[in-house]
């Protein structure tokens, strides 16, 4: 998602995001339109885009359906409210848990951060526990003054009285057009009609999940069940983003839901490392955005023993899980990247921590000059031999190696003897079919690892960027 220049619904996109990509869906069972006069609708015209790739790397979980709603003790629904400039695409999503769930968040470190990340701040600074998390797409109600920030604390004083709850128990995220007000008439209206179709299904997920996009071409939604005690634990995620990418966060949203029962603040470091692991480690584009949030929600209802120590059996368990369903959720960010015929994927081994391996990572992944290459076929690997050198990360020259698929291209400092024709037909063939082009660089002899995910940067995301409220 770009919240600089965001709102377009699917009539907005340009010719070069018209190609989509995955398999749609079924149609939705229920296509019933609540109350005409607030023009809100949960009808399947509303809801009708693929799914994202599975991109959650494999481990010691089992991949299972339900999104969001995969977790107990969560309900979700996603309608459309004409908050969008054009179509017809459902626009306003809310997530409530059955009772106060434990919960955490992780937002922009932009200055210029938008109403509702000072409100969710605000709540999650005096509250450990929360009830629901409401979510507009068409505007960003960021650079919006005192009036951006009255009209957050009115949608969410609106939600709290149609759940019979207290405002305080109510968190926001809003994504669109950053510098204009909320179209409050249309919002106000709609808010009291959500709780009528709330659901606990996969498809009550799916509606809230393609409620929160904006240029996506994919809706974006995962859940994994692990074994906790002798006991299955669910922990489900949705997110949006396209562009406008890069850490820190990456410019997205997110809710991940979860039933395991742990203790708040070691919920909240879980939640800020697999952040960091993940969304903080993706980007398109080298912008950073206004309104980046991560919600975290821990509903307890499993019926597993509480986690009380992250660096327990369990605590490590739950953590991993989560890290790989927010690495799964922030790939399939970055390989819908605006404009993008790819996902890159960066391994960086051989630093001296885990963070500087990250650095280097990331630095390649957001080369505009290594992006640029991939889109054009370019075996052009002395680009990732510059990113890795300039991300700041002090390392021996004599020590770089760099890996392109299955070529080695650089070892030990030395370019290598590489078949550039074989190099551009694996990048060409990758990118027929939006596969991933895998990039891997060793900086030396430490046991420092990391990984960074982006996209190449083609002609359309400057097309898309040039035009995008014009």
């Amino acid at each position: 998602m770009q919240l600089q220049q965001r709102c377009a619904g699917p009539q907005g996109l340009t010719a070069g995001r018209q190609r989509v990509r995955g398999a749609f869906r079924p149609a939705m069972d229920r296509q019933q339109t609540v109350r005409v006069q607030a023009n809100v609708s949960t009808g399947a015209e509303s809801f009708q885009i693929p799914a994202a790739p599975d991109l959650i790397p494999d481990g010691a979980w089992k991949k299972v359906e339900g999104g969001v709603c995969a977790a107990k003790g969560f309900k979700a629904t996603g309608v459309y409210a004409s908050l969008r400039a054009a179509g017809k695409k459902a626009d306003l999503s809310l997530i409530v848990a059955d009772e106060p769930a434990v919960a955490g968040g992780c937002f922009t470190k932009n200055v210029m951060c938008a109403a509702p990340v000072l409100y969710c701040k605000d709540v999650l600074a005096r509250k450990k526990k929360v009830k629901a998390v409401l979510t507009n797409a068409g505007q960003a109600n960021a650079a919006t003054g005192d009036q951006g920030y009255e009209d957050a604390v009115n949608c969410a004083t609106i939600t709290a009285a149609s759940l019979g709850v207290t405002p305080d128990d109510v968190l926001l995220m809003s994504t669109g057009v950053i510098g204009r007000r909320m179209k409050m008439d249309a919002y106000i209206k709609a808010i009291p009609e959500l709780p009528k179709s709330l659901g606990s299904g996969a498809d009550d997920a799916h509606r809230a999940a393609v409620a929160i996009t904006t240029t996506d071409l994919v809706s974006k939604e995962a859940a994994l069940q692990v074994t906790i005690g002798g006991v299955p634990v669910h922990i489900g995620g949705m997110c949006k983003g396209s562009g406008m990418i890069h850490p820190n966060m990456a410019t997205m949203l997110g809710v991940v839901t979860c039933d395991a029962d742990v203790e708040p603040e070691v919920w909240r470091g879980m939640l800020r490392r697999a952040c960091d692991a993940s969304f903080n480690a993706i980007t398109v584009d080298g912008d950073t955005s206004t309104n980046d949030t991560v919600i975290g929600l821990a509903s307890g209802k499993s019926g597993a023993p509480l986690i009380s120590d992250a660096g327990s059996a369990d605590g490590k368990t739950l953590e991993a899980a989560l890290t790989a369903l927010l690495q799964g959720l922030a790939k399939c960010i970055a390989w819908d990247g605006e404009g993008a015929t790819c996902l890159m994927e960066i391994e960086v081994t051989g630093a001296a921590n885990d963070a500087d391996a990250r650095t280097v990572a990331k630095s390649v992944a957001g080369s505009s000059l290594a992006k640029s290459a991939i889109f054009g076929h370019d075996p052009n690997w002395g680009r990732i031999a510059a990113a890795a050198g300039y991300s700041g990360v002090q390392f021996d020259q004599a020590d770089l190696a760099v890996r392109l698929g299955s070529m080695q291209l650089m070892e030990a400092g030395q370019p290598l003897a590489f078949d550039a024709k074989a190099a551009s037909t694996y990048l060409k063939e990758t990118c027929a079919v939006h596969g991933t082009v895998n990039i891997y660089v060793s900086v030396g002899k430490g046991s420092g690892k990391g990984m960074a995910w982006g996209c190449d940067l083609s002609y359309d995301y400057v097309k898309i960027n040039a035009e995008y409220t014009t």
